[in-house]
């Protein structure tokens, strides 16, 4: 073999083996376990980025391991190819978005490829392609069949850069999810929503099957869908005499209610705009909350403002008249767009009513509060539950009694119920955009909205269209798209001018790679029961609460309509972490984007997937560092030289009789070499089953590799068998193919194999050989580092304090000062204080 590592010559040939072999290419087969292994499909943008190469690399280093542990693997890729950017690009340049968007394809192909993932390109999907976004069209038919698509107008969330709707996941901080900063304004549009608060309850309730997603992602899903249980209360606006029903979680603090805040937009302020006895101030006053409470629905740090509306309204449990405010962070999506303030109770209410200046009334103390502390002046709100006071015929319950007593009374009496509320809404989906899949809906003048049918799909998108950018979908400006014929009359009649939200596209594509073909429904239901669940899904924690849920959605409506007979599609999620240069975000306007395929030019691909595996846990960000990948290039190198140097001599040497230690036949050098191999082995086999501790797997390797270096005389010398030393090497080789797997199969090629490693059984570690005889154990001296020790494996407590003791180092440290305590930690230090 040539003794120089060369990838530019080592990788092309392994990656045409691997294709000519269709190594990577599988079938269902019931009679093998199965595993399928997905990473978050890109978005076709023009060329790969270190997010996609650590993302794709922490999914193949799991597949790769799989495969040898003999599980049959899906590993499929495909692209999430509709959205602005193409959109975009094309109104820059006037071209066409399919000519972008298929190009970018090509490209991020190549360099995916040459990246060496273990992919099954045969069932790669395309979501802009008829073959797929039929299928969205269909399922959208399928939801209106059953009222869960529906057109309403409402006021969205407009991005003036993208010019179209977003849904309110995509808005952060109060700027567009793609543009960090361009804040979000509102319109009212006809839209077409999907009733995903059909499925709430659902959705929180089967996060008990989601066992093995991040706690933070699981949090973040239960937040954002927010069931809250509560009551409506209907309290009376003086002087017009019409209610003005809320929505409250504590209906036991309702006897300190000092106001009650309306959304800028509830029904009720244009009836109190009419009957005000200052109008021009109030309308002023309506229009300056307003323009407020947009940023503040999604910004909950924006701060609090508020305006009297001049009018009161009388609670229905005590008779008290409270004044009624706007108020910019109440929502008129929640609850009823009313709610009571009670400042003594809740962090919000106080601190506005400590800015405007309104009563605070505590009426909740804590259980066990003696009488004469009870009315004590509230300095901060008190959340939690308690012992009620100043109440009525409620003092002296506790919270939880009060709240159902207090529900029951206002059933009873006729001006409030009890309720459950969510904080999640429909998922709008209309874009007033040109590259997504057209909505299936047709408009006639005499039958109204007619659904397309079925027969009739895909309604394709029209190749000749004039993209400008502007607020309306270029669609409309299309006439033969435009014009069509009702279904139920034959009349003239026009199409639906929006498309589809770009995540309904990926709502449900991780079903259609189990079979990319099919034509006649959206899934093989036969080969998606073999293998779903997905075992393990990989991608970044900004979908938490969009994508993570919609998948999540999708599912229980496929569920529903027979497709599928499981309510969950991932049993587990990994969430990595960002590559990130100079402490922050790649990003193109910083200038500090690393090229991947320079990475790819300069150093090789198993270079690049080392490096970004080993720089940091692969949940954390990692700081790119030039240097570091250098490193990881020498390491490779020197891999290579090792083995390069012995292969030879190795090719014909059976590994096998002392694979597993070779009983008490090994001389202390062998022992020495296969205790660190067997380690090595440990540790990667533990950590693939469960931590994915990437980076110190291949520390492990790196010690390895010491090992042999330092061994290497005393191979050349006779003291270490042919045997034992192809054993450590193989070890080192076949671990190291989860991480580098083109140099991996180039040196398990040169020992002698003709079959590449993804056939190979992964080996059993000999746990025995594999402990240690000795344990070194630090010894601290009031904290500071003294010496360190040597013990046997098996050692007790009182035989490490005795050797402690008994080093010469801790000896001259302890002169003169009096051992007050000795503390061992077992396998990790001794720590000894004295004075």
């Amino acid at each position: 073999m040539d003794p120089i590592y060369n990838p530019q010559a080592i990788e092309p040939k392994w990656q045409k083996r691997w294709a000519d072999l269709k190594l990577f290419e599988t079938e269902a087969d019931p009679a093998r376990k199965k595993y399928y292994v997905l990473e978050m499909l890109p978005y076709p943008s023009g060329d790969i980025h270190m997010g996609h190469v650590r993302n794709y690399s922490i999914g193949d280093a799991l597949a790769r391991y799989m495969w040898m542990k003999g599980f049959n693997i899906l590993h499929p890729i495909g692209w999430d190819a509709f959205g602005l950017p193409a959109e975009n690009a094309a109104i820059k340049s006037q071209r066409h978005p399919s000519e972008f968007t298929f190009s970018y394809i090509d490209r991020m192909r190549a360099q995916l490829q040459r990246l060496g993932v273990s992919y099954d390109w045969r069932r790669e999907i395309a979501s802009c392609v008829p073959e797929y976004y039929r299928w969205n069209q269909w399922f959208f038919l399928k939801m209106y069949e059953r009222g869960l698509a529906y057109r309403k107008k409402s006021r969205v969330n407009w991005c003036p850069k993208c010019e179209t709707v977003l849904a309110n996941e995509q808005v952060v901080n109060g700027c567009c999810w793609r543009h960090e900063d361009t804040p979000v304004v509102e319109r009212d549009l006809e839209q077409w929503f999907l009733r995903i608060t059909a499925y709430a309850n659902q959705l929180l309730d089967d996060m008990k099957e989601m066992v093995r997603w991040p706690e933070r992602v699981v949090t973040m899903q239960q937040n954002w869908i927010g069931r809250s249980q509560g009551a409506f209360v209907d309290f009376t606006v003086a002087d017009l005499w019409k209610p003005l029903r809320i929505f409250t979680t504590r209906i036991d603090t309702i006897y300190g209610c000092t106001a009650v805040f309306l959304a800028p937009d509830h029904p009720l302020v244009d009836d109190l705009l009419a009957n005000s006895k200052e109008p021009t101030r109030l309308r002023d006053e309506i229009e300056r909350i307003k323009a407020s409470s947009v940023r503040a629905r999604v910004d909950v740090n924006l701060a609090k403002v508020g305006a009297n509306t001049g009018f009161m309204a009388r609670n229905p449990f005590n008779g008290e008249q409270v004044p009624i405010w706007l108020a910019n962070f109440v929502l008129m999506e929640y609850g009823t767009g009313a709610v009571m303030a009670v400042p003594a109770h809740d962090n919000r209410d106080f601190e506005f009513c400590t800015e405007y200046h309104l009563p605070i009334k505590n009426v909740i103390v804590p259980v066990g509060t003696p009488p004469d502390q009870e009315a004590s002046e509230t300095l901060h709100a008190t959340e939690e539950y308690g012992r009620l006071v100043a109440s009525g015929p409620y003092t002296g319950l506790k919270s939880e009694e009060a709240i159902a007593r207090m529900t029951r009374d206002a059933e009873t009496r006729g001006f409030g119920k009890g309720t459950i509320q969510f904080r999640i809404k429909d998922w709008g989906i209309s874009r007033q955009r040109y590259w997504g899949t057209p909505i299936p809906m047709i408009y006639c003048d005499t039958d109204g909205i007619v659904p397309v049918p079925e027969s009739d799909l895909p309604v394709l998108l029209p190749p000749n269209v004039k993209l400008t950018g502007t607020g309306h979908s270029p669609l409309a400006d299309v006439p033969e798209f435009v014009t069509t014929k009702c279904p139920k009359c034959g009349k003239p009649a026009r199409r639906e001018t929006d498309t589809m939200d770009t995540f309904v596209d990926s709502s449900w594509y991780f079903y259609r790679y189990t079979d990319p073909k099919i034509s006649t429904a959206p899934i093989n239901k036969d080969v998606v029961k073999y293998w779903f669940p997905v075992d393990q899904y990989i991608g970044g924690i900004e979908h938490a609460i969009l994508h993570l849920i919609y998948m999540r959605f999708f599912t229980k409506f496929m569920r529903d309509i027979g497709l599928v007979d499981f309510s969950e599609p991932v049993a587990r999620l990994f969430t990595q972490g960002m590559v990130i240069k100079d402490g922050a975000k790649m990003s193109k306007s910083k200038g500090n984007v690393v090229d991947p395929t320079k990475m790819f030019d300069k150093y090789g691909a198993d270079t690049t997937r080392l490096y970004v595996l080993f720089a940091a846990p692969p949940e954390k960000d990692l700081d790119w560092n030039d240097a570091g990948v250098e490193g990881a290039s020498r390491f490779l190198g020197r891999v290579y030289r090792l083995v390069a140097k012995h292969a030879e001599n190795l090719k014909g040497v059976k590994a096998e009789a002392l694979a597993q230690g070779g009983g008490n036949s090994l001389t202390p050098e062998e022992r020495r070499l296969l205790r660190k191999a067997h380690q090595t082995l440990r540790h990667i086999t533990e950590d693939m089953e469960e931590r994915w501790h990437f980076n110190t797997d291949i520390s492990n390797a790196m010690e390895l590799v010491n090992e042999l270096t330092e061994l290497d005389a005393a191979v050349e010398a006779g003291k270490i068998r042919p045997a034992a030393h192809k054993t450590a090497l193989e070890f080192l080789v076949i671990t190291l193919s989860l991480f580098a797997p083109h140099v991996a199969d180039e040196l398990w090629e040169a020992l002698g194999h003709s079959q590449p490693l993804l056939k190979v059984s992964w080996p059993a570690f000999d746990a025995e050989l594999a402990a240690e005889d000795e344990i070194e154990y630090p010894v601290q001296i009031n904290g500071k580092l003294r010496a360190r020790i040597q013990v046997p494996a098996g050692a007790g407590e009182e035989e490490i304090r005795t050797r402690a003791q008994a080093e010469e180092k801790v000896i001259q440290h302890l002169n003169g000062l009096q051992v007050k305590k000795i503390i061992v930690v077992p396998g990790k230090l001794v720590s000894i204080v004295a004075k």
